[in-house]
């Protein structure tokens, strides 16, 4: 059997890098527009806290214009649960922002980090585990070599 492509799938498979491509654009220039008008006062820090922000808006909205004028075939739309486990991360990933501020930022990654492990065949045991080492490694790294405040919300009380 002939590997679909885009001259030979469903009608409109071929775009669908193009359509991810541009989607990751308009995130990224609404990202780095939020990040510019973050207001800071002036402290001992040079760069100020909206350098990370525009660096990964500047760099996302790069890799996504390589990836829409890149030559090459696409590759057709995922179907069955390859198609919800697609849809399932992006849901993960907003409901952990959406708890991020009410359960605090370590419950937040462990859920996600938990659910992703899950959609990729994790035991319960490990994903678990590896949400909460996530968790713990990323809180380590904002809280004390970045000194990122995050919230800790209702369980920790933060």
């Amino acid at each position: 059997m002939k590997p679909m492509t885009s001259s030979t799938g469903p009608r409109g498979a071929g775009r669908s890098d193009r359509v991810g491509a541009i989607v990751l654009l308009v995130f990224a220039l609404l990202y780095g527009f939020e990040a510019s008008r973050i207001a800071y006062s002036f402290s001992s820090d040079p760069l100020g806290p909206r350098v990370f922000p525009m660096m990964l808006a500047g760099a996302l909205a790069l890799l996504s214009v390589i990836y829409l004028l890149r030559p090459g075939g696409a590759e057709p739309w995922p179907q069955g649960r390859l198609l919800a486990q697609s849809l399932a991360i992006p849901g993960l990933v907003l409901a952990a922002a959406l708890l991020l501020e009410p359960l605090g930022f370590a419950v937040a990654v462990t859920i996600l980090v938990t659910g992703v492990g899950r959609l990729f065949g994790a035991s319960w045991r490990l994903a678990i585990l590896g949400g909460l080492a996530q968790a713990a490694l990323w809180f380590a790294v904002f809280r004390y070599l970045l000194e990122v405040y995050l919230p800790g919300g209702a369980v920790f009380g933060m």
